[in-house]
């Protein structure tokens, strides 16, 4: 109810403007309101310059009066230059019948007060910047025949009461950012003719009621979000000249009732998600000239085309699944076709002869498919022929010297076939050749002298064949070269000095050749030059210094040759992004002037004789991401000033005579992927910080003098992937936060100090492939059973350290292990039987390991229990031979005293007493009784000698008194 009183209200303002123009009896009304207009508008070039209450409206620019001079009915100001926005006051030129403010830079919305100039019958505002929706009161413009407000960027959807226009036949809507749908009233538009929807965000489908536009001529409403099938009812838009609908998501197959569109001259379905075959009922278009289906899923073969489509010139069917070969109609003498595109399709066959009888052919393209055999002479036959692209196939054989018949031929793309032998010495005769690409091909032999006779070549790209022999000295003839080249050929000698007069090259490539000799000073005059790339030659000498003058030079590979001296002619261009001269020969330091090309990104020096440091400068070079100076003699420490290039993802600084302490500035790079600063001299600690770069996937700080123990914060590099920080002077213990480092799949900690248990965490890393190395450290206590879980690792080293207990039975699991090394510790126990096939060194020099490739478990236990067994035999049988003699002894001993005693008592008790006894008796007869009586004699004192004073009283049959004396036989016994 709001937008109707709205519109009563402009339409009373405009009666009321009616009836002061009838008052005044002239167009003074229409020049206030002009005149205030202008006053709001900018007027750069004054074209507005003679609008002026002094001079007659009708004369003014841009302006058309009715008949009797008394109204405005024209205002055409189209690419005038003006700014601003338009007036709300334009509603009050109410005769207005044309208002075409396009081509200029209009900005705001379209006022609504427009909707007041119901005698409007054009309304052009395209091509301006302006935004918004589409005010609905336009729809109020009964007699509006054109609306053309596209190319602007106006927003929102297209009101469904745009089909309240009902004189429209043009409306352009195009190059806008509409979305929604197309509305359904769209089909009240009978007398539409011109639909032109292209290039907006319009989504949903197609609405069936588009058949209403009985009169539609010209419907393009490409590059959208359209989806759904093509409705069939377009087969009833009989007037139908133009269809356009590439580049949205339409589906299903090509309506069969598009055949129906007799007067249909174009035809673009490119870019959508057709499938299915074409229909044939397309050959009923017999005044298509224009027919366009590539960049679908369109499949079956193109036999739907014949001689019917007399009027066809251009045919692109790209980018499908059609099959088969060229049908043997495809072409005759009365073709019409100038342009054949059949590129990336699954066509097969040889090169089809048939397509030799459409002589007015300009451009075919049969790249990216099947097609074999040699090339047929034939070719010639296509005398208009201008662009050949046979790329992407498995032709073979010879070029045919005949090409060099075809005298239109401009571009020749015949890249990455089968093509042998020599480049035709004819092809020179090819005065319009622009571009002719042979890459990857086998062609050899040398590049023809005659090929520079092609004065309008501009692109060369022998690229990956077997040419051998020298560049052409006369290739300078061709001044109009932008683009050579010839890498990855067999060519030698040295670079002709003619080549620097193609003033206009922009790339050069001579890489991965046989190449020799110095640069030329001739290069002085390549001014044009972006991209100059000679890497894996043979180049020597210093540079020529007249290359500085080369100011526009952007990329720069120069690596793998043998060139010396300064680095700085190749500093001249402020434009600089890749800067690649590793192993060669430069010396000297980095020149200050590098730090003028602030676009360098890549810079990679390694493998030189460059000396010095990295100077302050780097820190301008803010854009940098890549930066290798490794395998050079840089001294010093790293410039602070390194820290301002926030970019840098690559940063290799080893193999040089770094000292200092690793910078903690480091860990402010965020974009750090790569950081290699081995072998070098830096000391210290590995700082803290490193662990803040997060996406850091290699950390190599090996062969310096670091020491400490290993910060825990490298368990935030959950990015990396290699960490080598092997003999170095590190101690204390692994940190139980390498857990974290989920992606490592190499870890060298080797040749440290390092103390403490093999973490368990480390059997966490279940990504770790390349190697483990904890070899020549101080570990101890026993391998944790988790490394079991690496079953990618191909490489474990612990030798060297002193771990001790059984190998656990789980690393017997580990079925991608090629070098195992568990030598030099305390093991001990059985190998897992996998272990066998590894050599004896992988366990050497431990303390009890047995089985496979070692001795068997159970040998080695049979040893042990013989060496037990003789020693027990040897001291059983000294037990025994002691425990024997004493026995004897002392069974001895007892028969013995017995025997005196006998002997004893049996001399005293003899009867009488004889003279003989007496007499002894008397001898001995100087003690006591008792003594006299011989008690010391009884068996059961013991006495091993009996006292001195009765030692003669003994019988003198005794062992023990055989001429012994009492001190003698103490001694012995003793």
């Amino acid at each position: 109810m709001g937008s109707i009183k709205m519109c009563h209200m402009m339409l009373f303002f405009a009666v009321l403007s009616a009836v002061l123009a009838v008052t005044f009896g002239d167009n003074s009304t229409d020049s206030y309101w002009l005149l205030r207009i202008k006053s709001e508008l900018v007027d750069p070039v004054g074209v507005l310059a003679n609008w002026s209450s002094r001079t007659n409206i009708c004369s003014w620019n841009g302006l058309v009066c009715s008949d009797d001079q008394l109204h405005i009915i024209g205002l055409s100001l189209s690419g005038s230059g003006l700014s601003g926005s338009i007036s709300p006051e334009f509603s009050h030129l109410t005769s207005l019948q044309t208002l075409d403010l396009s081509l200029n830079a209009f900005a705001g919305s379209i006022p609504h007060e427009l909707g007041l100039l119901q005698n409007l019958r054009e309304l052009l505002l395209y091509s301006n910047y302006l935004s918004g929706k589409i005010p609905t009161e336009i729809c109020l413009l009964k007699k509006l025949q054109v609306l053309r407000i596209g190319d602007n960027m106006l927003a929102g959807e297209i009101t469904p009461s745009i089909g309240n226009l009902k004189e429209l036949r043009v409306l352009g809507l195009a190059y806008c950012q509409l979305n929604g749908s197309i509305p359904a009233e769209i089909g009240n538009l009978k007398n539409l003719k011109f639909l032109d929807l292209q290039k907006n965000s319009l989504s949903s489908v197609i609405p069936e009621e588009i058949q209403g536009c009985v009169e539609l001529q010209n419907f393009a409403a490409s590059n959208n979000k359209l989806e759904g099938e093509i409705p069939a009812s377009m087969g009833n838009l009989k007037s139908l000249q133009i269809l356009n609908l590439a580049n949205n998501s339409l589906s299903g197959s090509i309506p069969i009732e598009l055949g129906g569109l007799s007067n249909l001259k174009y035809l673009n379905l490119l870019g959508n998600r057709l499938s299915g075959m074409i229909p044939s009922e397309l050959n009923q278009l017999d005044q298509l000239q224009k027919l366009d289906l590539s960049s679908n899923n369109l499949s079956g073969t193109i036999n739907f085309l014949n001689t019917q489509l007399k009027s066809l010139e251009v045919l692109a069917l790209s980018d499908n699944l059609l099959t088969d070969s060229i049908p043997g109609n495809f072409c005759t003498s009365s073709s019409s076709l100038r342009q054949i595109f059949l590129a990336q399709n699954k066509l097969s066959g040889t090169f089809p002869l048939e397509l030799l009888n459409c002589s007015s052919i300009q451009q075919l393209d049969l790249s990216d498919n099947r097609f074999e055999g040699v090339l047929p002479p034939e070719l010639e036959k296509l005398e208009n022929l201008t662009d050949l692209l046979l790329n992407n196939n498995s032709f073979s054989g010879k070029l045919p010297p005949e090409i060099g018949n075809m005298s239109s031929l401009e571009t020749l793309y015949l890249f990455d076939n089968m093509i042998t032998g020599n480049i035709p010495v004819e092809l020179g005769k090819l005065q319009k050749l622009s571009s002719i690409y042979l890459y990857d091909n086998q062609l050899s032999g040398s590049i023809p002298r005659e090929l520079t006779n092609c004065s309008s070549l501009s692109e060369i790209d022998f690229f990956g064949n077997h040419f051998m022999g020298s560049i052409p000295a006369t290739i300078g003839k061709l001044r109009n070269l932008v683009f050579l080249q010839l890498r990855q050929n067999d060519l030698s000698g040295p670079i002709p000095p003619s080549l620097g007069y193609c003033k206009k090259l922009h790339t050069l490539t001579l890489a991965d050749n046989k190449l020799s000799g110095s640069l030329p000073p001739t290069f002085r005059f390549l001014s044009e030059l972006h991209l100059f790339s000679l890497y894996n030659n043979s180049f020597e000498g210093p540079l020529p210094e007249s290359l500085f003058l080369l100011k526009k030079l952007g990329i720069i590979n120069f690596s793998h040759n043998r060139f010396s001296g300064s680095i700085l002619p190749l500093l001249g261009s402020d434009f600089l992004t890749l800067l690649d001269l590793t192993n060669n020969s430069f010396s000297g330091p980095i020149p200050s002037r590098l730090a003028m090309s602030k676009n360098l990104t890549r810079l990679r020096l390694a493998h030189n004789l460059l000396t010095g440091n990295i100077s302050s400068e780097f820190g301008q070079l803010k854009e940098l991401k890549f930066l290798d100076l490794s395998f050079n003699n840089f001294t010093g420490e790293v410039a602070p000033e390194l820290s301002n290039c926030k970019k840098l993802e690559h940063v290799l600084l080893n193999n040089n005579q770094f000292i200092g302490m690793i910078p903690s500035w480091l860990g402010g790079l965020q974009k750090l992927g790569e950081l290699d600063l081995s072998f070098n001299f830096f000391h210290g600690t590995v700082p803290a910080a490193l662990g803040n770069c997060s996406i850091l996937l290699k950390l190599s700080l090996n062969d310096n003098s670091l020491s400490g123990e290993i910060p825990p914060e490298m368990g935030n590099l959950t990015s990396l992937n290699v960490l080598d920080l092997q003999r170095n002077n590190l101690s204390g213990q692994i940190p139980s936060t390498f857990q974290q480092c989920k992606k490592l799949y190499e870890l060298r900690l080797s040749e440290n100090m390092l103390t403490g248990s093999i973490p368990s965490e480390l059997g966490t890393l279940t990504e770790l492939q390349v190697i483990l190395d904890l070899s020549r450290n101080l570990f101890s206590g026993e391998i944790p059973s988790s490394l079991g879980n690496l079953m990618k690792l191909e490489s474990l080293n612990i030798s060297f350290n002193q771990l001790q207990g059984e190998v656990p039975s789980s690393l017997g699991k580990l079925t991608s292990l090629h070098l195992l090394d568990l030598s030099n510790n305390h093991l001990r126990g059985q190998l897992p039987s996998t272990f066998s096939e590894f050599p004896l060194s992988s366990f050497m020099l431990n303390d009890k390991l047995c089985g496979p490739p070692l001795e068997s478990c159970s040998e080695y236990a049979g040893q042990e229990k013989r060496r037990l067994s003789n020693t027990a035999v040897a001291g059983i049988i000294v037990a025994i031979v002691f425990t024997s003699t004493l026995i004897c002894l002392v069974l001895l001993y007892i028969m013995v005293r017995i025997w005196c005693t006998w002997r004893k008592v049996m001399i005293l008790s003899s009867d009488g007493g004889g003279t003989e006894h007496n007499i002894e008796e008397e001898k001995w007869d100087y003690g006591d009784e008792k003594k006299r009586k011989g008690e010391y004699w009884k068996v059961n004192t013991m006495a091993l000698v009996p006292s001195q004073e009765k030692q003669n009283l003994s019988s003198p049959t005794c062992i023990f008194q055989l001429k012994m004396d009492s001190e003698t036989m103490e001694t012995t016994m003793v």
